[in-house]
């Protein structure tokens, strides 16, 4: 097989040449089946013996939800992961393929992946007897045994389980021929994963034909006498029963779960931000284009907004506010630096604090703000936004060397600051003003322009903040001046 795409996206590791393409090659290579709850069993034993997290790319559930699932996996049980929007639900289901073996062998041209040693389809059945040794074999990829589907309310017994195809009994098939059934999502699943997705909002009767599935581990279609023994497991996820009123989870079908993992938000502005380091991608860099650079403090507002919104009583706490807020609020943080760069001609774009006027139009879509009167949505998160600016200035900065700053504002001195000005312009007020340079130099951690700049930017504004300065402001422009 060459190399192909994976449905998650990325590509697929090249077939190896030196696997069996024949039952009777498959058999003498002493090759065994185990169910796939036995093998993400062993798959993830064998991590958790060496110590490493039985799935990548999730921070901040080391010591609350990775261990519950450590105990489902152990355990062979089916999960739902339950918790609001954002909180890696998704990528934790997505994720649990990679405890998969690598190839799995199925009947060539089966639609339920049959087992060549113990096949569950009429056409496995027939192939295998009248194949014998001969029978041609397949291999599948682990990245293609995981199955999705966001239940709706319109999703039918036919997509999850299967329905007569109108199509092979015009093609001359009795309805009582087996071949003559379509398979759905759940038995084309067969020895590996299905994942759905937003489980309360699937209609009750059609949660019913899921029982059947995580009990008995079979399925029966339009009243046909075969019975498909199924060997899958299902990873569901839902939003906590009390938060909608979309649907409800029916209690048959919670009990034959064996595990609830509740899942939450991240627990500090560390942690968030470490999310925002790993899910977020700069511009690339270019011959042409700025090169992009985002001061860490920058990236602590951005995290740290996201922190208190969850605390605000002005925020519908119920719809949650989702992880991805960081990220969207962060790639625009960026955006709006580097138009200015492109503007201006500056070949650093480094986000400001006066960029931060910026994030309205990215959050006001991501979170349910509980007011009345119009225009106060504006005002609640403009109040956030400095917030965590002055959250972020308190923790960076050491007051006893701020005095110094402050009484240069005494002689009348002003200072203008906006997302329009070039990063050259605070270059005067950085070098005249007694301690600020020393002062920007450690809070960027760099002595480029940009970066100067943007410290600049939190200091004025964390002095305004906590009542040291006065300042005027228009949009993204302001002025800064001593308090006498």
């Amino acid at each position: 097989m060459s190399r192909a795409e994976s449905p998650r996206g990325g590509s697929l590791r090249s077939q190896p040449t030196d696997l069996p393409l024949t039952l009777g090659a498959l058999e003498a290579s002493g090759w065994q089946s185990v169910p796939v709850h036995e093998e993400l069993r062993r798959n993830a034993a064998r991590r958790v013996a060496a110590g490493q997290p039985v799935i990548e790319r999730v921070i901040g559930f080391d010591d609350t939800v990775l261990p519950q699932l450590e105990n489902a996996l152990l355990a062979a049980h089916d999960v739902i992961l339950l918790g609001e929007r954002g909180q890696a639900k998704t990528r934790i289901a997505r994720s649990l393929v990679e405890l998969l073996d690598e190839w799995l062998p199925v009947v060539a041209g089966s639609e339920v992946r049959d087992d060549p040693y113990a096949p569950v389809s009429r056409y496995g059945l027939d192939v295998v007897a009248s194949e014998g040794a001969d029978t041609p074999i397949a291999w599948v990829h682990r990245s293609q045994r995981l199955s999705e589907k966001l239940a709706t309310p319109d999703t039918s017994i036919a997509d999850l389980i299967g329905e007569v195809d109108p199509i092979r009994v015009a093609e001359g098939r009795y309805l009582s021929d087996e071949l003559t059934l379509h398979y759905g999502l759940v038995p084309r699943s067969n020895r590996g994963l299905f994942a759905l997705n937003e489980l309360p909002d699937l209609a009750e009767r059609i949660q019913v034909g899921l029982l059947n599935v995580l009990e008995e581990r079979d399925i029966q279609i339009r009243g046909f006498t075969v019975r498909l023994p199924l060997d899958v497991m299902l990873v569901a996820t839902a939003n906590p029963e009390d938060y909608t009123n979309r649907g409800r989870i029916i209690t048959p079908l919670k009990d034959r779960f064996g595990a609830q993992i509740r899942t939450h938000y991240p627990a500090d502005t560390e942690t968030e931000m470490a999310i925002i380091h790993q899910e977020v991608s700069l511009p690339p860099e270019t011959g042409t284009a700025p090169s992009t650079e985002v001061p860490e403090f920058m990236c602590e507002v951005v995290a740290e907004l996201s922190q208190l919104a969850r605390q605000s009583p002005h925020l519908n706490q119920h719809s949650g506010v989702s992880v991805r807020l960081s990220i969207t609020n962060y790639e625009t943080l960026v955006a709006n630096s580097l138009r200015r760069a492109l503007r201006l001609g500056e070949t650093e774009a480094v986000p400001r604090v006066s960029d931060l006027g910026a994030l309205v139009s990215s959050t006001q879509g991501k979170v349910e703000i509980e007011a009345l009167e119009e225009g106060r949505e504006e005002r609640i998160l403009a109040g956030l936004v400095s917030a965590a600016v002055l959250s972020v200035f308190r923790r960076r900065t050491e007051s006893e060397r701020l005095a110094a700053i402050v009484s240069a504002f005494d002689d009348k001195r002003v200072v203008h600051t906006g997302d329009d000005l070039p990063a050259s312009s605070y270059s005067g007020t950085i070098s005249e003003v007694p301690g600020l340079k020393e002062l920007c130099v450690t809070l960027a951690g760099s002595e480029s322009p940009g970066a100067l700049a943007s410290a600049a930017e939190l200091l004025l504004e964390g002095l305004y903040l906590t009542k040291r300065l006065n300042k005027d402001a228009a949009g993204a422009k302001a002025t800064y001046r001593g308090r006498s």
